[in-house]
Order: structure tokens, then sequence, then C-alpha cells
């Protein structure tokens, strides 16, 4: 992942509407959501939400497919693997740091 990418991606996370979206999907898993569910779970105006999405599939967390009539919105997961490595791929200096019953690392 290079590092403008890496940028566009913190930078459309760092909103909270947006990263409680993210964060939906992701639980949503391959199945997705179409923002009518969306927006009624989180209590916004399809416009404000719409905006929302356009950042996050402009930085590439998120993708879009026409289901019919429906708009379903999923996580591009090897997206959000690629920043998560990218994030970590130095971590402890390339030592083994994490235990392996840790969720984070332990220095």
């Amino acid at each position: 992942m290079k590092e403008n990418d890496v940028i566009r991606a913190l930078g459309a996370l760092a909103h909270e509407l947006r990263l409680r979206v993210f964060r939906m999907l992701v639980v949503a898993g391959p199945a997705g959501l179409t923002p009518g569910a969306l927006a009624e779970q989180l209590d916004v105006p399809n416009a404000t939400l719409s905006f929302h999405l356009k950042e996050l599939m402009h930085a590439g967390l998120i993708t879009q497919k026409r289901d019919g009539r429906s708009l379903i919105y999923r996580t591009s997961f090897e997206q959000m693997n690629a920043l998560l490595g990218f994030l970590t791929e130095n971590c402890c200096q390339g030592q083994a740091c994490l235990d392996p019953g840790a969720r984070a690392c332990s220095r």
C-alpha cells in the first residue's frame, strides 16, 4: 500500500460518522448493507450518508454494487487488511511482539 493511499484511508476514517459506517460494514461482512439500512441504524439523513459513503469509497475502504434496484455497500477487506499491514509492518522492529492470546502488541 502506498503512503498516499494510507493517508487517504486514515483521513476518511477520521470522522465520527464515517468510522461508524465503516465499522457497521465490517460487522455486516460480505452481505453488506443498503444505504437505507445504514441511514436507519445511524439515524442520519440519506443525503448526509451519501456524502460520507462517497468519501469512504474514494478512499477505497468500501465498495458499492447494484443488486436489482438496491445498492449494497461492503467493506473492502483487502484494502482494510493492506492498511493494517502498512500500520504494523515494522512493529517491534520485526521481532515477535504479539502474545498469541493478546489482541495488541505487548511492547
